[in-house]
């Protein structure tokens, strides 16, 4: 008996590194999906003059993460997440319309798009079990890292919390880039934006289906005119 229970501790151990270990598989930054290529409305904010240093960088990524991500992207995933659990293709497609439906630009939007586009390929190239996918149709990034953490038995939190990790250092290597900033400086923002993450997490858990969603008019304007922006060292 002893010999038994010590066999299924072990077997649960090396199932709890696997999942962690793709999560971090997943959050890296040499995932294939193009995030790099992409600012997110940062580039068009430092060539206005709205951001110029450290100080300045921290609040506009803390703010989208706090007033943006935990109030949309958060709740939204997490329903994709329940959709993929349950196999309900009608409730995920539902969800990832309404997440792509809420990008406030063509840019954000073709982002959104490409990346999960991008990720979706990356999946079925690694025989990733996807069957409430419809390739045919627009996927949003965070449906397809929903999928894949469902495939791979990835704790829900912990996968949210990995998506807004992975976000939240996208943007401070745009920051570092744009701005720009030291590495130290980029490291001391993500140091920031790490204790925020667990409270956006939970608010955006909490939140229900009539209170999902949010306007932050200032990201759309800049996001829509990087669009045009004469010289630009991200993708729009």
């Amino acid at each position: 008996m002893a010999v038994g229970m010590g066999s299924i501790i072990r077997t649960r151990m090396i199932n709890q590194s696997l999942q962690q270990l793709r999560l971090w598989q997943l959050i890296s930054p040499a995932l294939p999906v193009g995030s790099y290529a992409y600012s997110g409305g940062l580039e068009s904010a430092t060539e206005n003059g709205w951001i110029v240093n450290q100080q300045q960088a921290q609040q506009w990524i803390n703010d989208l993460l706090v007033n943006g991500l935990a109030h949309l992207d958060v709740p939204v995933f997490c329903r994709l997440y329940k959709a993929c659990m349950q196999n309900d293709l009608q409730q995920f497609q539902y969800w990832n319309e309404y997440l792509l439906a809420s990008r406030e630009s063509a840019e954000l939007l073709q982002e959104d798009q490409q990346m999960g586009r991008a990720l979706l390929r990356l999946l079925r190239d690694m025989d990733c079990s996807l069957t409430w996918c419809n390739a045919e149709e627009p996927l949003s990034f965070a449906s397809m890292f929903a999928s894949a953490a469902v495939n791979w038995n990835i704790n829900e939190q912990d996968a949210a919390q990995g998506l807004l990790w992975a976000w939240c250092e996208n943007q401070v290597a745009a920051a570092i880039k744009l701005v720009p900033l030291g590495q130290t400086a980029g490291q001391q923002i993500l140091s920031e934006l790490i204790n925020n993450i667990p409270d956006c997490i939970d608010r955006g858990m909490q939140l229900s289906n009539e209170d999902i969603g949010f306007t932050l008019i200032g990201l759309g304007i800049i996001s829509a005119q990087h669009e045009t922006q004469y010289s630009r060292l991200f993708r729009s």
